[in-house]
């Protein structure tokens, strides 16, 4: 279950489910460019204090289930993993640019939840994990919470 992040005078336990559709709702997530996506967001958990639980993919939106810590706001986080993801993606499949004009990958909005209000941190774990159930939604990452 979730651990608590401990710092000097604070103990927090802050989770987010984040989803963050892509531009024009494109149809861009394969499971390769899912695999990419999943090890940017490793590089963005060892440099940002962001932690990623679990992150699954469609083809067309990312769900996410973070930890972080009181001093990133919810737009910090997902400012931080839009604007790094998307370069490196682009970056990595040089494809994905040729379907998204414009040069963006995901769309200006995003949808942001704290576990805990409509529903503990297991009931959102299966939400992820259903999402797109006889779609073609793919588990690419499962991770452990930890401390920071």
């Amino acid at each position: 279950m979730s651990k608590h992040n401990i710092k000097s005078h604070n103990k927090t336990l802050l989770l987010y489910h984040l989803v963050f559709p892509v531009k024009c709702r494109r149809s861009v997530i394969t499971n390769e460019v899912g695999k990419s996506l999943k090890n940017i967001c490793m590089e963005i958990s060892e440099r940002y204090e962001i932690n990623f639980i679990e992150i699954g993919h469609e083809s067309d939106d990312v769900h996410f289930l973070i930890q972080s810590v009181p001093t990133k706001h919810v737009s910090k986080l997902v400012r931080t993993i839009k604007n790094l993801t998307a370069k490196q993606l682009f970056i990595i499949h040089l494809e994905i640019k040729a379907k998204l004009w414009g040069g963006s990958f995901w769309t200006g909005g995003y949808y942001a939840n704290t576990v805990g209000q409509y529903g503990n941190e297991e009931v959102i774990r299966r939400y992820v994990e259903n999402q797109g159930r006889g779609k073609e939604y793919n588990k690419i990452y499962n991770g452990q919470l930890e401390l920071f």
